[in-house]
């Protein structure tokens, strides 16, 4: 642990790389912990920070039209740089170094590190499209009209909250998926496929097991030599941490900035929030890179406390949720290490849910319009309590009287 600091910090430079949800709870937890010392907030954007989950759901289905976090970033006392990119780090011996951007250079005493995520792009000279920032899904929701040929290629969570909103507007909406099912690199294939009825009820073509060889003008080449038209396209295949302007530093890198239970990286004095973070889960025995909300709204709260001397750690059970085709789904938990699942329910019916269990432990759940189920299943998971998988099965059962199996 590093040694706790006094309450006044003035001469300290913090300094946080990435101005979205993760870099502005840094700051807002800092300040909340009484923290004084000078704060330097930089963010790539033009904009202040704000709110992505809304992009695929709210605002491209036209309830709402921003999403900013805090208009006044002043009020948090910091000296805020938008529209500055962040370019390399100098480390220095010991704790400290300087942060380059496209702008300059800041000097830290501490640094954090919440640069977030950039899409996959895929292969071709045509225009594709993303749905990423605020910018992306205000552009492409003026685009969306009844008959425009929209190919999504992707079928995870955003392909299909994209998919619920063009089709809602009257789009033609064709997804490529080149897995089995949808949500297969979520959540695996086997349950994924519970979810394809979904998009053709929803008046959506599914093609799965389908790889894009490119995108061009006109529409999408299919690698099995087919072509699908398109007025546009949207790629929607995942997503890399934003962290290749660190190749070459002294931060090592694992699938994202790898950092310990306090989210510190290897060089002292820097840390890493949010998208871009791989943490070494103590309850999973893994490192974990998450890319979902939930992580950014929490994971700074843990290294305020270690900047500031408070107790902290970072060991969740990971959260996230979706809302597709009228249905809201939720998932806890992380079932790599799984090696059976137990679904709750009728999956053809409106409520259901999946369970995945490390022999008679629950590790991970996904519900469908249950949030009782997630609640109580959550409770489980946290408790690392094992549970008796037919009363999981059981929806007549509640979720919490199936423990201790």
């Amino acid at each position: 642990m590093r040694a706790v600091r006094t309450t006044s910090q003035v001469g300290r430079q913090i300094v946080v790389a990435g101005g979205g949800l993760a870099g502005l709870r840094t700051v807002a937890g800092l300040r909340a912990l009484r923290y004084d010392g000078a704060v330097t907030l930089i963010g790539a954007e033009s904009r202040p920070p704000y709110d992505r989950p809304p992009l695929s759901k709210k605002l491209m289905a036209g309830q709402l039209d921003d999403t900013t976090l805090e208009p006044d970033l002043g009020s948090l006392g910091v000296d805020t740089r938008l529209g500055e990119t962040a370019t390399g780090v100098d480390a220095g011996p010991g704790s400290g170094g300087v942060l380059r951007t496209d702008h300059g250079e800041h000097r830290f005493d501490d640094l954090v590190l919440a640069t977030g995520a950039v899409p996959v792009v895929l292969p071709g000279q045509g225009r594709q499209r993303f749905l990423r920032t605020i910018d992306d899904a205000l552009t492409l929701r003026a685009l969306l009209r009844p008959g425009l040929r929209l190919a999504i290629v992707g079928a995870g969570w955003i392909g299909a909250e994209l998919a619920t909103a063009a089709a809602g507007r009257g789009c033609l909406v064709t997804v490529v998926e080149a897995a089995a099912a949808p949500l297969a690199v979520a959540v695996g294939a086997d349950v994924g496929a519970l979810t394809t009825g979904w998009y053709a009820a929803a008046g959506v073509e599914l093609r799965l097991r389908e790889r894009v060889a490119s995108v061009e003008p006109g529409g999408v080449a299919l690698s099995s030599g087919g072509w699908l038209p398109a007025d546009e396209v949207v790629t929607a295949v995942g997503v890399r941490p934003a962290v290749a302007w660190l190749e070459g530093s002294a931060v090592a890198l694992d699938n994202g900035v790898a950092v310990d239970e306090q989210l510190r990286a290897s060089v002292p004095g820097v840390w890493a929030v949010g998208d871009c973070m791989a943490f070494w889960s103590r309850r999973f025995q893994r490192r974990l890179r998450l890319e979902h909300w939930d992580g950014a709204l929490r994971s700074p709260a843990a290294v305020a406390a270690s900047l500031t001397g408070a107790p902290g750690g970072y060991d969740p059970v990971p959260y996230f949720w979706s809302e597709q085709f009228g249905r809201m789904i939720q998932y806890a938990g992380f079932h790599g290490g799984a090696d059976r699942i137990t679904v709750r329910g009728d999956p053809a019916e409106d409520r259901w849910a999946v369970f995945w269990l490390a022999g008679d432990v629950p590790v991970a759940l996904l519900t469908v319009n249950s949030p009782r189920d997630l609640l109580q299943g959550r409770r489980l998971i946290e408790a690392g309590a094992g549970a008796d998988a037919t009363r999981l099965a059981d929806p007549g059962v509640p979720v919490a009287q199936a423990a201790g199996g």
